[in-house]
Parts: structure tokens; C-alpha cells; sequence
């Protein structure tokens, strides 16, 4: 397990340095911030001020090298149009984004792998298709214009729930969260379902097609020979042997969920970082995008190196082939 852990560490460190290239070089190719920090009819004494006084003139692998030497030190630079540090304004939506995230994965999960697990029980049942025709539904509509919809029927109409913004904070583990009261949690619940609902039709069709697979292999008949129960059978034998497919899925959504909850965050009005990031992009705020980009590809990095280890605990013929 200890070769296997260390493998994929130097795997994930590579891909780190490798998309901070990328991510370094795709930004500083979209423009000069300069054109919109400044009024064009600024003179030219003033505009060479600014680009020598945040390092634009300086050649192009100089200032990646400063980049990632401030970037181990913790320093991400300032931001251009907040004049604050980058790391800090980052930070202050950070938990935001991660609440609505989390609390979207987890009705994504409590609700996908128990449907689906039903809709592959019984897949010619009248339920398991209305569990599919939900799921497709998930697939097809789009967020934005789910997310106006709950809008108008629970805030508008039925005026039970906020139409936006987010509900009053409270310190959990460090973190200023507004799960920590039932106020907070009647903000937070329509955006997380409109999150969820992708994630939520994707997790029941994946979890339909494996538990249909599994439940007409070898050792689901020799369980059930053997006197087991159906919620035994399904339980140990069927969940276990399509969690890593799961597992995938979840791992790669939460980063996506994470990364790009950006619409659901305008509709809503739901200070995270998606609003930052698309606040920073309009007014080519070099700083912030490159922050926030280096941070989306270290989340997914990590959240994949989870994913590989729980993988090498769910099958260990994964650890042995990597170790081979």
C-alpha cells in the first residue's frame, strides 16, 4: 500500500506542475490587464508605471518562475481590481462554494444510489421507469432555467423558501458556514437541489446499469442458494462490486461541483467562487483567475488521489497491479 501511496503522489505532483504551465500560459495569452485597469486616454507614462510596478515586463518564463516561487511561499500576488491579497479574497468564498457543494453531493447521493439500486432491482416495474424518466429529465433540462423555475414555484408562489442570497453564518471547524441553522439550511436547499440534479440523474443511471449487471452474475446466485436475504444479497454482494464505478463518478462530480457551480451561484445570488472567477474574467484580473484555476486543478488532483486509494481498499487487485 506504502508503493502504491507514493506512486501516486509523484503522479499527482507531475500533473500539478504540468497544468501550472498551462494554466499560467493560457491566462497571460488573453490579454493585457492593463487595458482595463487603467482610462485609455492615460498617458503612456502612467501605463509603463503599472506594467513595471506588477512585473508585465519582465520575459514571460521570469515571471512564471516568480509566480511559482511566491506560490510555495503561500503568496498568490494581489488582486489587480480588489487590491486584496489574492489567497485571502479566495478564502472568503471558499466556504460558500464548499457548503453548496457538499450539501448538492450528498442529496445527489442519499437519493441516486438508492433509486438507482431500486430501478435495477426491478427494472421492468412501473417505478423503475419513472425513476429513469426522472433521471433523464436530470440530464436534460438545463440548470439555469431549472434553478428559475424553483424560484418562482417555492419563493415566488409558494413563498416557503428565499429566492437567493445565503442565509446567516455561523463558525463550524474554522469555517463560516450557514448549515449550522435551520435559517441557513432553508437558503441553502434550493440551490443544492438545482445543483444536484445532474449529478442526481447521472448516479441513478450508473448505479441502474451496474446493479443490473451484478445481479445476474455467479456469485449473486450462489448467495442467494446459500439462503441469503434479498437486502443481504443486494447490500453486501450487489453495492459492493459496483462502488468503484461510484466512487469515480463522485469523485470527479464533487470536483466539478467545486469547480463550476457558477451558474447555479448567479441564479441564486450565491456569494462563492464562481462569481468571483467570472467577476475576474470580465475585468481580466490576471491575479485572481490564475489562483483560482491553480486551486481547481489542485482539488481535482487531490480528490483523484483519494479516489486511488479508495479504490486500492475496495479491490485489492488494484494495489497489486500497481505495485507490479
Amino acid at each position: 500500500m506504502i508503493g502504491f501511496l507514493i506512486q501516486r503522489v509523484l503522479q499527482a505532483l507531475m500533473v500539478i506542475v504540468a497544468m501550472s504551465v498551462l494554466v499560467f500560459l493560457g491566462v497571460y495569452a488573453i490579454g493585457n490587464p492593463i487595458d482595463v485597469m487603467i482610462d485609455p486616454a492615460s498617458d503612456q507614462a502612467l501605463r509603463e508605471a503599472l506594467i513595471h510596478r506588477y512585473g508585465l515586463d519582465r520575459p514571460l518564463i521570469e515571471q512564471y518562475f516568480v509566480f511559482m516561487n511566491n506560490m510555495l511561499h503561500g503568496d498568490f500576488g494581489e488582486s489587480f481590481i480588489y487590491r486584496l491579497p489574492v489567497i485571502g479574497l479566495i478564502w472568503s468564498r471558499f466556504p460558500a462554494t464548499l457548503e453548496l457543494a457538499l450539501t448538492a453531493m450528498m442529496i445527489a447521493t442519499c437519493l441516486g444510489i438508492p433509486l438507482g439500486l431500486w430501478a435495477g432491482y426491478k427494472p421492468d416495474s412501473w417505478s423503475a421507469k419513472a425513476i429513469m424518466t426522472f433521471s433523464v429529465l436530470g440530464f436534460s433540462v438545463p440548470t439555469f432555467w431549472v434553478g428559475l423555475l424553483l424560484i418562482m414555484t417555492f419563493a415566488v408562489e409558494l413563498g416557503w423558501l428565499p429566492s437567493g442570497g445565503r442565509g446567516p453564518v455561523s463558525n463550524v471547524f474554522g469555517l463560516k458556514l450557514s448549515i449550522g441553522s435551520l435559517e441557513g439550511w432553508s437558503y441553502i436547499i434550493l440551490p443544492a437541489f438545482n445543483l444536484a440534479l445532474f449529478k442526481l440523474g447521472l448516479l441513478i443511471r450508473l448505479t441502474r446499469a451496474g446493479t443490473i449487471e451484478v445481479m445476474s452474475s455467479d456469485y449473486v446466485r450462489f448467495a442467494r442458494a446459500q439462503g441469503l436475504s434479498e437486502g443481504k444479497v443486494v447490500g453486501l454482494h450487489v453495492l459492493k462490486n459496483i462502488s468503484i464505478p461510484i466512487v469515480t463518478v463522485f469523485g470527479l462530480e464533487l470536483g466539478s461541483t467545486l469547480a463550476f457551480a457558477v451558474v447555479t451561484e448567479t441564479v441564486f445570488n450565491w456569494p462563492g467562487m464562481g462569481k468571483l472567477i467570472i467577476d475576474s474574467i470580465t475585468v481580466l484580473d490576471r491575479p485572481v483567475m490564475v489562483a483560482y484555476l491553480i486551486l481547481v486543478v489542485f482539488l481535482f488532483v487531490l480528490i483523484n488521489l483519494v479516489v486511488d486509494l479508495v479504490y486500492g481498499q475496495l479491490d485489492p487487485r488494484i494495489r497489486v497491479k500497481a505495485a507490479s
